[in-house]
Protein backbone atom coordinates (compact mmCIF):
# COMPACT_ATOMS: atom_id res chain seq x y z
CA UNK A 1 0.00 0.00 0.00
CA UNK A 2 1.30 3.28 -0.80
CA UNK A 3 0.78 6.51 0.96
CA UNK A 4 -1.84 7.50 -2.16
CA UNK A 5 -4.09 4.22 -1.21
CA UNK A 6 -3.27 5.16 2.57
CA UNK A 7 -5.33 8.33 2.01
CA UNK A 8 -8.34 6.60 0.19
CA UNK A 9 -8.26 4.00 2.66
CA UNK A 10 -8.29 7.00 5.30
CA UNK A 11 -11.14 8.83 3.61
CA UNK A 12 -13.24 5.86 3.44
CA UNK A 13 -13.26 4.62 6.94
CA UNK A 14 -13.65 7.43 8.10
CA UNK A 15 -16.03 9.28 6.29
CA UNK A 16 -13.80 12.46 5.25
CA UNK A 17 -12.78 13.68 2.04
CA UNK A 18 -9.71 12.43 0.19
CA UNK A 19 -8.04 15.90 0.95
CA UNK A 20 -8.85 16.19 4.64
CA UNK A 21 -7.78 12.68 5.12
CA UNK A 22 -4.69 13.54 3.28
CA UNK A 23 -4.01 16.58 5.36
CA UNK A 24 -5.19 14.56 8.65
CA UNK A 25 -2.41 11.92 7.73
CA UNK A 26 0.24 14.17 6.70
CA UNK A 27 -0.42 16.09 10.38
CA UNK A 28 -0.03 12.38 11.89
CA UNK A 29 3.38 11.70 10.23
CA UNK A 30 4.89 15.58 10.98
CA UNK A 31 4.18 14.73 14.79
CA UNK A 32 5.15 11.66 14.62
CA UNK A 33 8.81 13.37 12.84
CA UNK A 34 8.78 15.69 15.18
CA UNK A 35 8.86 13.99 18.51
CA UNK A 36 11.57 11.53 17.12
CA UNK A 37 13.40 14.27 16.20
CA UNK A 38 13.51 15.31 19.87
CA UNK A 39 14.43 11.76 20.97
CA UNK A 40 11.12 11.23 22.70
CA UNK A 41 9.06 7.72 21.98
CA UNK A 42 5.49 7.57 20.61
CA UNK A 43 3.69 4.79 21.37
CA UNK A 44 0.16 4.18 20.02
CA UNK A 45 -0.97 1.06 21.74
CA UNK A 46 -2.30 -1.79 20.06
CA UNK A 47 -0.76 -0.84 16.94
CA UNK A 48 3.46 -0.16 17.93
CA UNK A 49 6.16 2.02 19.48
CA UNK A 50 8.29 4.31 17.17
CA UNK A 51 11.76 5.22 19.26
CA UNK A 52 15.25 6.53 18.78
CA UNK A 53 18.00 4.23 18.96
CA UNK A 54 21.64 5.00 18.69
CA UNK A 55 23.91 2.88 17.07
CA UNK A 56 27.46 2.80 18.04
CA UNK A 57 30.67 3.34 16.03
CA UNK A 58 32.15 -0.21 13.96
CA UNK A 59 34.24 -1.24 11.66
CA UNK A 60 33.48 -2.29 8.42
CA UNK A 61 34.41 -4.09 5.32
CA UNK A 62 34.27 -2.43 2.25
CA UNK A 63 32.80 -5.62 -0.34
CA UNK A 64 34.26 -3.87 -3.29
CA UNK A 65 38.26 -3.33 -2.30
CA UNK A 66 38.31 -5.80 0.88
CA UNK A 67 39.48 -2.51 3.16
CA UNK A 68 38.47 -2.09 6.51
CA UNK A 69 36.41 1.03 7.23
CA UNK A 70 35.45 2.80 10.24
CA UNK A 71 31.81 3.49 10.44
CA UNK A 72 30.51 6.18 12.41
CA UNK A 73 27.87 6.25 15.39
CA UNK A 74 25.02 7.07 13.84
CA UNK A 75 20.66 7.02 15.26
CA UNK A 76 18.18 5.26 13.71
CA UNK A 77 14.88 4.86 13.70
CA UNK A 78 13.23 1.67 15.74
CA UNK A 79 9.49 0.54 15.72
CA UNK A 80 8.21 -2.16 17.34
CA UNK A 81 4.79 -3.26 16.86
CA UNK A 82 2.50 -4.12 19.54
CA UNK A 83 0.70 -7.53 20.99
CA UNK A 84 -2.57 -6.32 18.81
CA UNK A 85 -0.89 -6.05 15.65
CA UNK A 86 1.44 -8.83 15.95
CA UNK A 87 -1.78 -11.35 16.27
CA UNK A 88 -3.44 -9.69 13.47
CA UNK A 89 -0.49 -10.70 10.88
CA UNK A 90 -0.20 -14.03 12.84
Amino acid sequence: MNKTELVNAIAEKANLTKVDAKNALDACLASIAEALEKDDKVALLGFGTFAVAEKGARTGINPRTKETINIPARKVIKFKPGAELANKIN
